[in-house]
C-alpha cells in the first residue's frame, strides 16, 4: 500500500515537473515567489495566533497578588516541552534560526531540512507562549526560508534559484509577521547577503507583498505603534545622536553577553542540566521583573502610550512606581536582565531568536535616554519617538543592519515622518559597535568557522567550495622504506607526476616528484641500493580535511606549491589538493553564482 502510496506521489511529480519544464524560466521564478509568499505569510500569522493563543491561556487571569510566582514556573514547563519535543520528535537542532538559514546558504546548496516548514512553529510557540524571554522573529525567517528552500528542491531548480526563493521566503516571513514588506526584502539582501540585482528584486517584491497581503486579510491592516509619534524637531537631532551612541554600546554588551552566557550554559553537563540551570535563573528573574516574560512587546506599547507604570504589573515593586529614580533604575534592570533573559531561554533548550529582544531592549533604551534627558530639564524630548528610535539603533548595532532598521521601525510606525533620527541613530549605533565588533550575532558564529558567505564575490565563491569534495585521490603512495626498483614500478602505474610518501601510519613523511628521479630511473643497477627516504623532499605544508577554502588559497599562496597533501583530524594521508583543481572548480562556481539563469 505504502509502495503504491509513493508511486503515485512520483507519477504525479513527473507529471507536474513535465508541465514546468514548459514555462519560462523567469516566469516559473514569479509563480514560485508568489506561492512562497503566499505561504511564508501563512506561517507567519499562525505563528504569531499560536503564541497569543498560548499565552493568554496561560495568563489572562493572572492576579499580581496572589498568582505572580507562577512566572517562577511557566518558562521552565515551556522550555521542558520544547526540548521533549525537539529531542524526541524533530531529532535535529532548529535552534538559532537565521543562523542556521546562513549556514545553509553557504555550506550546504541553501537545502534546508522539510521539517524546518513547521518545527519552528511548533518549539517557540510553547518556548515564547509559556514565557521564553526570546522572539518569534528567527523562527519564523528559518520557516519561511525552509519553504523557499524545499520549493525549489521540489522543482529541481539550482543552487542559484533555490537560493533566491529561500530569500523569497525569509522576506516574505519578515513582511508577514511585522507588515513591514520594504523591511522584509532589506532584510534579505542585508542579512542573508544575497545579491542585489533587477532579477532578484522582482521575485522578492512579489513574495513580501503577497505575504503583506496575506497578514492584513487575516489580521488587519493596523500597524503596531502609529498612533504614538510626534512630529520630529530639528533640536532634538543631537540627543539622537547620544542615543545612537548608547544604542552601540548596548549592542555591544547584547552580542557579547549573549554568547558568553549560551557557551557557559553549553558546558553545562547534560542538556536536563542546562535546562535546571537556565530554567532557574530565567523563573527568578521574570518573578522579579515581569517585563522579561515572553517577547516583551506588551511593555513597549505600554511605554508608547504613555502607560509606562504598567511595567510594575505582577511585581514585588508594584508601589514604587511614582518614585522617579526607583523607575529609572527599573528600566536599567531591564536592560541589563533582558539579554541574560534571552540567553537563559536559548542557552537551556528553548526555542527562539534574537530578533524580538533586540528590539525590545532598544525601544528600553531609547525611553530610558528621554527620560533621563527630561529629569535632568535640559531639553524636554518625545519619550514615545525615543522609544521607536531606540528600536533601530538596537537592531542597527546587533544585527548590523542599519537600512533594515530604518525601514522595519519606519514600515512598523505606519509613516516615515522619524526617517531622519532613525537614520542618525541607526549609522551612529553601527558605525559604534564596529569599533569593537566587525560582525553581527547571526554572523560571529559563522565567520569564526570560515562558514560566513559575503557580498564580496571572490570570498564568496570560496566559501561555498569545500575542501571535501575537492580531494584528488588517483596518485600512487609509497613507503619510506621502499627502493627504487618498487618506486619505479609505481611510476609505471600512476598518470600522476607526484608520489605521496605514506609510513604503516598512513601518515605522510614526504613527496617525490617524477623529475626528482628522472634521472636514475633507467639505471636498474641503482634499483636496490636507493631508499625511497634518502630522495624523498618535505611536504611544504598539509591542508586539513574540512579547512576553509580562504585558508587553503593563504597555504598555497605561502608556500607556492601546485599540490598538497589532505590530511585528516588524525594526520592520516587522504589525498591532494591541487590550484588547477581549485581554480577550475571555482570558476564553475563563479558561473553559478553570479552568471546568467
Amino acid at each position: 500500500m505504502t509502495h503504491l502510496k509513493h508511486s503515485t506521489i512520483n507519477r504525479v511529480k513527473e507529471l507536474l515537473l513535465n508541465q514546468i519544464e514548459r514555462i519560462d524560466k523567469k516566469r516559473l521564478i514569479y509563480i514560485l515567489s508568489l506561492l512562497v509568499g503566499l505561504c511564508s505569510g501563512l506561517a507567519a500569522v499562525l505563528l504569531k495566533h499560536t503564541i497569543h493563543l498560548v499565552k493568554d491561556s496561560l495568563t489572562s487571569w493572572f492576579d499580581a497578588a496572589h498568582d505572580s510566582l507562577l512566572y517562577l514556573a511557566y518558562p521552565g514547563i515551556g522550555i521542558l516541552i520544547t526540548i521533549i519535543y525537539v529531542k524526541y520528535f524533530v531529532k535535529n537542532n532548529i535552534g538559532h534560526g537565521i543562523t542556521k538559514v546562513l549556514y545553509a546558504i553557504s555550506r550546504k546548496h541553501s537545502e534546508l531540512e522539510p521539517h524546518n516548514m513547521y518545527t519552528s512553529i511548533a518549539a517557540s510557540s510553547f518556548t515564547i507562549g509559556f514565557g521564553g524571554s526570546v522572539g518569534a522573529e528567527a523562527p519564523i525567517v528559518l520557516t519561511g526560508s525552509a519553504i523557499g528552500s524545499n520549493i525549489g528542491r521540489f522543482f529541481n531548480l539550482n543552487y542559484k534559484q533555490i537560493t533566491l526563493l529561500l530569500g523569497c521566503g525569509a522576506a516574505g516571513a519578515v513582511s508577514g509577521i511585522f507588515k513591514a514588506p520594504l523591511a522584509g526584502i532589506v532584510f534579505t539582501l542585508e542579512i542573508l547577503m544575497l545579491d542585489l540585482s533587477l532579477a532578484s528584486i522582482i521575485p522578492l517584491l512579489i513574495s513580501s507583498i503577497t505575504a503583506l497581503c496575506v497578514s492584513y486579510f487575516l489580521i488587519g491592516s493596523d500597524v503596531a505603534f502609529g498612533n504614538t509619534l510626534q512630529p520630529f524637531a530639528m533640536n532634538n537631532l543631537p540627543y539622537y545622536l547620544v542615543l545612537g551612541v548608547f544604542c552601540g554600546f548596548v549592542s555591544l554588551y547584547f552580542t557579547r553577553t549573549t554568547m558568553a552566557i549560551e557557551k557557559r550554559l553549553n558546558k553545562t553537563g547534560s542538556i536536563w542540566q542546562r535546562w535546571l540551570a537556565g530554567t532557574a535563573s530565567l523563573g527568578l528573574l521574570v518573578f522579579f521583573i515581569p517585563s522579561l516574560y515572553g517577547e516583551g512587546y506588551d511593555t513597549l506599547t505600554a511605554m508608547m502610550t504613555g502607560n509606562a507604570h504598567t511595567i510594575f504589573d505582577n511585581s514585588l515593586f508594584s508601589g514604587m512606581q511614582e518614585n522617579t529614580w526607583f523607575f529609572v533604575l527599573y528600566l536599567v534592570a531591564i536592560l541589563i536582565f533582558k539579554v541574560v533573559a534571552m540567553a537563559a531561554t536559548t542557552g537551556s533548550g528553548g526555542v527562539g531568536g534574537t530578533f524580538g529582544p533586540t528590539l525590545f531592549m532598544g525601544g528600553i533604551a531609547g525611553f530610558l535616554t528621554a527620560r533621563l534627558i527630561n529629569i535632568s530639564g535640559i531639553h524636554q524630548v518625545p519619550e514615545s519617538n525615543f522609544a521607536l528610535v531606540g528600536m533601530a539603533g538596537a537592531m542597527a548595532g546587533v544585527m548590523q543592519a542599519p537600512l533594515t532598521a530604518i525601514f522595519l521601525i519606519a514600515e512598523i510606525t505606519g509613516g516615515y515622518m522619524l526617517l531622519m533620527p532613525l537614520m542618525v541613530t541607526s549609522v551612529v549605533s553601527f558605525m559604534t559597535i564596529r569599533g569593537f565588533e566587525s560582525h553581527s550575532i547571526y554572523t560571529k558564529r559563522l565567520a569564526q568557522e570560515g562558514d560566513l558567505l559575503t557580498h564580496n564575490r571572490d570570498k564568496a565563491t570560496l566559501t561555498l567550495l569545500q575542501t571535501d569534495n575537492l580531494i584528488e585521490t588517483d596518485f600512487v603512495p609509497v613507503s619510506p622504506d621502499d627502493d627504487l626498483g618498487t618506486l619505479v614500478k609505481a611510476v609505471s602505474r600512476s598518470k600522476r607526476n607526484i608520489f605521496p610518501v605514506v609510513n604503516r601510519e598512513r601518515g605522510i613523511e614526504g613527496v617525490i616528484l617524477l623529475d626528482d628521479i628522472r634521472d636514475t630511473m633507467f639505471e636498474p643497477n641503482l634499483y636496490r641500493t636507493i631508499r625511497v627516504s634518502s630522495i624523498m623532499r618535505p611536504v611544504p605544508a598539509t591542508v586539513s580535511i574540512g579547512e576553509p577554502m580562504e585558508k587553503v588559497i593563504e597555504i598555497f599562496e605561502k608556500t607556492q606549491a601546485w599540490n598538497l597533501p589532505v590530511v585528516d583530524e588524525n594526520g592520516k594521508y587522504k589525498g591532494f589538493l591541487s590550484k588547477s583543481k581549485i581554480f577550475s572548480s571555482y570558476r564553475e562556481m563563479l558561473k553559478e553564482l553570479f552568471g546568467d539563469d
